[in-house]
């Protein structure tokens, strides 16, 4: 049961790391429509390191 919330948690922890990193990119991408191509490269780059450790996370809690 404890392994169903601690997952849970992960979800949840990982959505709201996903979503905060989006919303900041295009709060900097109104800002400077000029750098658009690199807040997207590394807004891809810190999305992915994320997911990845949610991910691994909810694997290595079993």
């Amino acid at each position: 049961m404890y392994n169903l919330i601690g997952a849970g948690l992960i979800v949840i922890g990982g959505g709201l790391g996903l979503g905060k990193i989006g919303g900041s990119a295009m709060e900097a991408i109104a800002r400077q429509p000029e750098a658009a191509s690199k807040i997207q490269t590394a807004m891809i780059i810190i999305g992915a390191l994320v997911e990845g450790l949610a991910l691994a996370a909810l694997i290595l809690g079993k």
